[in-house]
C-alpha cells in the first residue's frame, strides 16, 4: 500500500509520503529541490516541459508558457491552444501532477498511483471537481481532496502531539488565501469555519513589485517602449518574486534593469514594498476578521494558536500585522512544506482506513498490528491513522433558483434559495424543502442549482454561479402551487447530491451534480494524449 500527498500549488507544487517511521518526507525533484514551479512550457506539439526550465522559458517564449493555472480551475470558458492543440486548466494541471509522480516514482522505486491532492479551503464544487479531473487525466487514483489548512493542521499536530486547542490557520500561498478555524484534539481535526479568496495570493505582491520596477525604468527612459516589450515584462515578473523573498530578509535591494541597450539600477526598500502592498495585506486581515466573527456563534470565542502556512507568510508584515490588529503571536513552522507533509499524512490515513474497511474507527489492536506488520511500520502510527477523525465543512452555500418574491413568473426574475450553507459540517444533509410550481398546468419543472460565488451568502443571482441543472419531466398538468420536493446533501468529500421529485406522481430526478462538460470519454481521451507526450 503506497499513498502519496500532493500539494498542487498556484506557484509551486510538491509531493510527499510517509517513511517507515511514520514521518512525512517531501520528494526532491530532478534538480534536488523540494518544490517545483507550477509552470508548463509547451515547447513542441509532442513535448511539454514542467518546472524551472518552463519558468525560464517565459523569458524567450512567453506565448508558450502557462503559469498560475490554478486560478482558472473550474472556469468552463478557459481554453488554451498551443501548436494547434487545445488544453483546459485540468489538462495543464495534469502535466504538473504527472511530473510530480514521476519524481516520486524514481525516488522511491514505487508505482505512484494512489494520491490525495490538496485544495484551498475556499475552493467551491467546480474547482474541486476540476482538481479531481486533473488527477484522473494524469492517470492517478485520487482517493480524496483535502483542504490545505486541514493538511497543515495535521502536520502541526505531529509537532505538538497529544494536545487540545483551537487553531486559526492563516494560509497565504502563491495564488490563494484562506483562513480557517479548527479544533485539534488528540490527533482529531474538526474544522469550525473557513473563508478566503482563491484569487488573492503572493503573485499579487509580485505584480506590485513588478509595476514599481517598470515605473523606475520608465522614469529613467520615458521613451524606451520597454513597457510594451513582452520579454522585458517577463524578466521583470521573474525578478519580482526573487525581490519579494529578498525583502523578507533585508531592508533594501538594488536591482539592475536593462532593455534595448539601456541600463539602470532600481532600488526598492522593504518600506516601499510594504506601502505598495498594504491594501492586499488588509484584505487578508478583513477575511481573517470575518472568519473569527463567523466562529463566535459556533462556540469559538478565542483561538489558542495562530499557524502561518504558505510561502508568502515569510513576509515580516504578515506576522506584524496579525500582532498589531488582533494581538496574535503567530507560529511559523515549515510554511512552504507544511501542506505537502500534512497531505502525506492524510493520504496514509485514507489508505489505512480503506484497507481496514468499515472497522477503521474501531479497529481491534490485532487488526492494526497485522496491518502494521504488513506495511513494516510502527503499530502506533497505523493505529493513529485508522482512528483519527477529520471533520470539514461546506465551503460555500448551495441552492436552487426560485421565482423572486413579489414578482410574476412571466417576468422571469428569480433568486437563489440556499439549502446548504457555508460552514455546515460535512457530511451535510439531506436538507429537504418543498417548493411549488409557478404557473398553472405546469408539466415540466426545471431545477437549476447554484453555488455561492461572492464572499457572503446572497439570494441575488449575480452573487451565485450556476453549476448544474436537472429537469422533472412527463408530469400531468399540475395546478399552480403544487409541491415539489427537493433534497440537498453533500458527502465528506464535498460531492453534492440532489433529489428533486413530484411527491404526488413520484416522478423526479436523483443524481450527483455534474460540473462542466468534461465527460468520462473526454477525460480518457485527454489522459491518453497526456501519456503520449514526452
Amino acid at each position: 500500500m503506497s499513498a502519496f500527498g500532493i500539494d498542487l500549488g498556484t506557484t509551486y507544487s510538491c509531493i510527499s509520503y510517509l517513511d517507515d517511521t511514520g514521518m512525512p518526507v517531501v520528494v526532491k525533484n530532478l534538480i534536488g529541490e523540494d518544490a517545483t514551479p507550477s509552470v508548463v512550457y509547451f515547447q513542441a506539439k509532442d513535448r511539454v516541459v514542467v518546472g524551472l526550465e518552463a519558468k525560464d522559458a517565459a523569458k524567450t517564449d512567453p506565448d508558450l508558457v502557462v503559469s498560475l493555472i490554478k486560478r482558472h480551475m473550474g472556469v468552463r470558458a478557459v481554453e488554451l491552444e498551443f501548436h494547434g492543440v487545445t488544453y483546459t486548466p485540468e489538462s495543464v494541471s495534469a502535466f504538473i501532477l504527472r511530473d510530480l509522480v514521476r519524481f516520486a516514482g524514481t525516488a522511491t522505486g514505487q508505482d505512484v498511483r494512489d494520491v490525495v491532492i490538496t485544495v484551498p479551503a475556499y475552493f467551491g464544487l467546480a474547482e474541486r471537481q476540476a482538481t479531481q479531473v486533473a488527477g484522473e487525466m494524469a492517470g492517478l487514483n485520487v482517493m480524496s481532496l483535502v483542504p490545505e489548512p486541514v493538511a497543515a493542521a495535521m502536520h502541526y499536530g505531529v509537532i505538538d502531539p497529544g494536545s487540545s486547542h483551537t487553531v486559526l490557520v492563516y494560509d497565504l500561498g502563491g495564488g490563494t488565501f484562506d483562513t480557517t478555524v479548527m479544533q485539534l484534539a488528540e490527533g482529531d481535526v474538526n474544522v469550525v469555519c473557513t473563508d478566503g479568496d482563491h484569487r488573492l495570493g503572493g503573485a499579487d505582491w509580485d505584480e506590485r513589485i513588478g509595476a514599481y520596477l517598470q515605473e523606475c525604468f520608465a522614469a529613467e527612459y520615458p521613451d524606451s517602449g520597454a513597457g510594451r516589450s513582452e520579454e522585458f515584462l517577463q524578466n521583470v515578473s521573474l525578478t519580482a518574486e526573487q525581490l519579494k523573498v529578498s525583502l523578507s530578509q533585508r531592508q533594501s535591494r538594488r536591482q539592475p534593469l536593462h532593455f534595448a541597450g539601456l541600463k539602470m539600477t532600481a532600488e526598492i526598500t522593504r518600506a516601499v514594498f510594504e506601502a505598495r502592498t498594504a491594501d492586499l495585506l488588509d484584505l487578508t486581515f478583513d477575511i481573517t476578521q470575518r472568519t473569527l466573527e463567523t466562529a463566535r456563534p459556533l462556540g469559538v470565542d478565542q483561538v489558542d494558536k495562530v499557524l502561518l502556512v504558505g510561502g508568502s507568510t515569510i513576509m515580516p508584515a504578515v506576522a506584524r500585522g496579525l500582532r498589531d490588529r488582533f494581538g496574535f503571536e503567530p507560529l511559523v513552522h515549515d510554511p512552504h512544506l507544511a501542506v505537502a507533509k500534512g497531505a502525506a499524512m492524510f493520504a496514509f490515513r485514507e489508505a489505512v482506513r480503506q484497507d481496514l474497511g468499515k472497522s477503521a474507527d474501531s479497529a481491534a489492536d490485532a487488526e492494526v498490528t497485522a496491518l502494521a506488520r504488513q506495511l513494516e511500520m510502527p503499530p502506533e502510527v497505523v493505529g493513529a491513522a485508522a482512528r483519527s477523525a477529520v471533520s470539514i465543512v461546506v465551503p460555500r452555500a448551495f441552492g436552487v433558483a426560485v421565482v423572486a418574491k413579489g414578482t410574476d413568473p412571466e417576468e422571469g426574475k428569480f433568486e437563489v434559495h440556499h439549502l446548504l450553507h457555508a460552514n455546515d459540517s460535512l457530511p451535510a444533509g439531506p436538507v429537504q424543502e418543498f417548493f411549488h410550481t409557478a404557473v398553472a398546468d405546469q408539466r415540466t419543472v426545471q431545477v437549476e442549482i447554484y453555488e455561492q460565488a461572492g464572499t457572503l451568502e446572497s439570494r441575488s443571482p449575480d452573487d451565485n454561479s450556476k453549476i448544474g441543472a436537472m429537469a422533472i419531466t412527463r408530469l400531468p398538468p399540475l395546478p399552480k402551487g403544487s409541491p415539489i420536493d427537493i433534497k440537498f446533501s453533500m458527502d465528506e468529500k464535498g460531492l453534492l447530491h440532489v433529489v428533486a421529485r413530484d411527491p404526488v406522481t413520484g416522478n423526479g430526478v436523483d443524481a450527483d451534480v455534474q460540473i462542466g462538460d468534461l465527460t468520462p470519454a473526454r477525460i480518457d481521451q485527454a489522459r491518453d494524449a497526456i501519456a503520449r507526450m514526452s
